[in-house]
């Protein structure tokens, strides 16, 4: 039974794209959570020990395998500092935060070159503004989404991301050029709509809609460095965010689980980029919001 769980675990790590999405989209449900698949993994080892069973520890070997090829190298430690790169902050910040202002202290002290804010309501943005303006002079709001930079902004504007099925206002995705001292870049900050996991499986044919929408944009930014951040509602592995992670690099070191910020289990805010490596992520110390802000290291492509 160990050898033929550990075949079956070891496949789903290597092969977890042949799992169908169809009704209750399975495959982007185990995706979310493909990381966990070493928790099994770590249970059928033991077992084999126990056990004393060599064809069990071989085939344990597998998943074992199977897992440290996909993460393994994001539990390397994190690279020393290089000269001009860029630091970023990304942060859903919470519509119900009781303290915007200890909350935009705290993402300022960890230095960054930018920060991305989402779910950005009133009265709280006039505080996000009053707190960052020494440090961070430039800024964009579009929506409930906003981005505080060092260096100066142009070329700002909306992007266009509402799913099909909604009606309401809905604004939440901006486009800015970054003049960085290394040269100019887009920066995109989104928030893709919520999903939702109930008896019937996984709901994220919206947040699908939007990243196919963010995606379509992304491909067709004339800028060659392209960085994006946001709470994008899915893991860099799930396929519902493929129009994403097929234009741009996921970082390379840090696991960084981000939500909820009680007991996190998955990285659902992200740094991504195109032409430029996103060298480390990492999480910050919890703010009154149900994420963990997030921190990215920016080098060269």
């Amino acid at each position: 039974m160990v050898a033929v769980a550990a075949v079956l675990t070891a496949g789903l790590l290597f092969f977890h794209r042949a799992v169908p999405d169809t009704a209750g989209r399975p495959g982007s449900l185990l995706e979310s959570f493909l990381p966990w698949l070493g928790l099994p993994v770590l249970v059928l080892l033991g077992v084999a020990l126990l056990r004393r069973s060599a064809a069990a520890l071989v085939a344990v070997l597998l998943p074992v395998a199977a897992w440290t090829d996909r993460f393994g190298g994001l539990l390397l430690p994190e690279p020393g500092a290089v000269p001009g790169e860029l630091v970023v902050v990304q942060h859903n910040v919470s519509d119900e935060n009781t303290d915007p202002a200890g909350t935009a202290r705290a993402l300022a002290d960890a230095a960054p070159d930018l920060i991305a804010l989402e779910e950005l309501v009133p009265p709280a943005l006039e505080v996000y503004r009053r707190t960052l303006a020494a440090d961070y002079p430039y800024h964009a709001v579009r929506g409930t989404v906003g981005l505080w930079s060092r260096h100066p902004l142009a070329e700002v504007r909306s992007l266009d991301i509402r799913p099909e099925g909604i009606t309401e206002p809905w604004n939440r995705g901006l486009r800015a050029l970054v003049h960085t001292p290394r040269g100019d870049l887009a920066a995109y900050v989104a928030h893709l709509p919520s999903i939702r996991l109930g008896p019937s499986g996984l709901a994220s044919s919206r947040r699908d809609d939007s990243a196919r929408r963010l995606g379509a944009a992304i491909t067709a930014e004339p800028q060659k460095r392209v960085l994006l951040l946001g709470d994008l509602n899915g893991t860099v592995d799930d396929r519902g965010l493929s129009p994403l992670t097929a234009v741009l690099d996921p970082p390379e070191r840090g696991f960084a689980l981000s939500f909820p910020a009680a007991f996190p289990v998955a990285r659902i805010d992200q740094v991504l980029a195109r032409a430029a490596t996103v060298t480390h992520i990492g999480t910050l110390p919890p703010t009154p919001s149900d994420h963990l802000p997030v921190v990215a290291r920016i080098g060269p492509g």
